[in-house]
């Protein structure tokens, strides 16, 4: 049987000669590597289309496995923005501080510099997007922040971004966040394991705008999966003095039989102090976060992990020349994992 002959593979070389550059030329461009200028990465990538230039995937692995093999080599720069009023809060919170060491580990394996830029008063918008093209920087990183910076006119659309959370609603670019759903189900789940029947959740008007409404969508769907008369409705508060918090917490205890708490809300135990409701001899308490609460059951939501690979994200974008706002919105859940802690005592 004749078959027609397979076409030859175009190769770096081939695109080299071409455009009449070098084979690193070529392959930085295509990498979309600060080190080329903008025109030169145009022409080449144009170039490469022309001639039908797909990547090998063998020798693409065989690459991968090099660079896993040794230390990367640092390259180019990676900007994580901080636009906190007091800059230094950002990372005393223990979640995003494991943020940015899981994107610095990251940073480091792919050849990466990971530094933060401050944006305040002297480093306008404007000014940072200077600094940031001087020194060939095209991917940041977005930190939660709160409250939400005014951006101003930054431009985006030269720039590669992954943000982390949802506290930040602009712009709206890609993001990787932990799966607050899963998390609650999971959470609901355990204590309910641990023998407690009447589990309730607590959560503020604060939280809720920052997307912690995903955390009761989790634990509302977790409900259904018991018998309705168990079922306890979610308590919400805004707007009221720590001494009303209190009492009207105290009350929906009383009133639901509450026998365990799960909240993203770290003051809760004082609250209930106030009102002589013990954690945990009179209630048991888990948190939506274990690393910046007051007690020590409840979720690990595996902050580095989620640092990783919002770093991992950050390079496929850079490689692939994706800037600005996208088109089609892609979001990366990570699941978290259980902590038992003396917060919640078993009781069965």
């Amino acid at each position: 049987m004749n078959s027609e002959p397979s076409r030859l593979r175009i190769s770096l070389r081939d695109i080299a000669k071409k455009v009449g550059v070098s084979h690193v030329t070529v392959s930085l461009a295509l990498r979309n590597h600060p080190r080329i200028s903008e025109p030169m990465r145009i022409k080449i990538r144009q170039m490469a289309d022309e001639m039908g230039y797909r990547p090998d995937p063998m020798l693409a692995a065989l690459a991968h496995y090099r660079k896993d093999k040794t230390q990367a080599p640092l390259s180019a720069g990676i900007a994580w923005i901080n636009a906190w009023p007091d800059p230094n809060a950002l990372r005393r919170h223990k979640e995003f501080d494991f943020y940015w060491q899981g994107a610095f580990a990251a940073a480091e394996k792919f050849g990466y510099r990971l530094e933060e830029f401050r944006l305040d008063q002297q480093y306008t918008p404007q000014r940072l997007h200077q600094i940031l093209s001087t020194r060939g920087i095209s991917g940041l990183l977005l930190p939660p922040h709160n409250p939400s910076p005014d951006w101003g006119d930054f431009p985006w659309e030269e720039y590669s971004v992954v943000r982390f959370g949802r506290s930040l609603p602009t712009p709206r670019m890609h993001l990787v966040t932990s799966d607050q759903v899963a998390n609650s189900i999971l959470a609901f789940d355990e204590i309910r394991n641990l023998g407690y029947k009447r589990i309730g959740f607590i959560i503020n008007e604060v939280s809720i705008r920052r997307g912690g409404h995903y955390f009761e969508g989790g634990f509302l769907m977790a409900q259904r999966t018991v018998p309705e008369k168990d079922r306890v409705p979610v308590f919400s508060f805004g707007g009221l003095s720590a001494t009303a918090q209190a009492r009207a917490i105290e009350a929906w205890v009383l009133k639901h039989q509450v026998d365990a708490i799960f909240t993203d809300v770290v003051d809760i135990p004082e609250l209930l102090a106030k009102q002589k409701i013990s954690v945990p001899d009179d209630i048991g308490m888990a948190a939506t976060t274990v690393l910046d609460a007051t007690v020590d059951a409840g979720i690990n939501q595996e902050p580095e992990e989620i640092g990783r690979v919002g770093l991992l994200m950050l390079n496929s974008l850079i490689n692939d020349g994706s800037r600005g706002v996208p088109k089609i919105f892609r979001q990366v859940l990570v699941e978290g994992s259980w902590v038992n802690g003396k917060s919640l005592p078993s009781r069965l």
